[in-house]
């Protein structure tokens, strides 16, 4: 990565994002980059985030009131596109495919969408494209071929495919489910 010389935390993370953008051959919509940068800002102070599970907010924010269920619900889907993204080798040491937290980040995202082109529809359509650039920020960002293959086949990632490419000549075959 660039060396990143920015005087303002949103610059920096203007920059990163950018800069992930190009590493993945993407250009984000303006209001999926700003998300994903203030989603950064956000978090940056908030290193427990991987540890908190997911799941069981969600289930109980079924049963809050609109408002607070918004709430929560948003925040569960910005958790799982964080863990997704910057933190996809925890899954694996929690025994849960990766897989699981992006449905569950999609669900969320879709369950406070009030259409499907509004940001929140926007956001669990483009759940694997966002979870694509963050992992694009981490140093040592390269997929392993296993890795690389499950997210391809079963997430339908083209930062994926791409380090399939890297590792082979042939062209990987999908795997029915």
């Amino acid at each position: 990565m660039d060396l990143l010389t920015s005087t303002t935390s949103l610059v920096l993370w203007q920059e990163v994002v950018k800069h992930a953008e190009n590493r993945c051959c993407i250009t984000l919509k303006r209001e999926l980059e700003t998300y994903l940068i203030s989603l950064l800002m956000r978090y940056t102070n908030q290193p427990d985030v991987a540890k908190q599970i997911a799941a069981t907010a969600f289930l109980n924010a079924l049963h809050l009131s609109e408002t607070e269920r918004h709430v929560s619900l948003q925040r569960v889907g910005d958790q799982c596109l964080i863990f997704t993204g910057l933190f996809p080798r925890l899954a694996e040491k929690r025994l849960v495919k990766i897989n699981y937290f992006v449905d569950l980040g999609r669900s969320a995202y879709s369950a406070i969408s009030h259409k499907t082109n509004d940001l929140y529809g926007s956001l669990a359509l483009q759940f694997v494209v966002l979870m694509d650039v963050l992992q694009s920020i981490r140093p040592h960002s390269d997929l392993l071929p296993f890795e690389a293959y499950e997210q391809w086949n079963e997430l339908g990632s083209q930062r994926a495919l791409q380090a399939l490419k890297k590792y082979t000549a042939g062209m990987p075959i999908k795997k029915r489910m």
